[in-house]
C-alpha cells in the first residue's frame, strides 16, 4: 500500500516543485497541493497533466485517486499571504 510520503517522493522526483503536500491515509485516495515553476502560463488541466507525467504508470497501478490542487509560485504566495 502506497503511503501519502512515497507520494510526494514519486511527485518531486518526476517534477521540480517548490513545495508538495500530500495528505491521504487509506493508500489509494489521496489528496495533494503542488507548487511548481513548471505551471507558469498553464492552464490547470496542462498543470494536473504535468503531475500525471510525473508519476507515469503509477497512476493506473498503484493510485486509485488524487485530488490536486495545483499553483505557480506567485499563485501560491498570493495564497498564503491571504490575499
Amino acid at each position: 500500500m502506497l503511503s501519502a510520503e512515497e507520494l510526494k517522493t514519486y511527485i518531486t522526483q518526476g517534477l521540480a516543485c517548490d513545495h508538495v503536500q500530500v495528505l491521504g491515509d487509506d493508500g489509494q485516495h489521496f489528496e495533494a497541493v503542488i507548487v511548481s515553476t513548471h505551471f507558469v502560463g498553464k492552464n490547470m488541466v496542462q498543470q494536473h497533466q504535468l503531475v500525471y507525467q510525473a508519476l507515469g504508470d503509477r497512476m493506473r497501478e498503484e493510485i486509485h485517486a488524487l485530488s490536486m490542487r495545483t499553483f505557480t509560485p506567485d499563485a501560491w504566495a498570493k495564497l498564503s499571504s491571504g490575499l
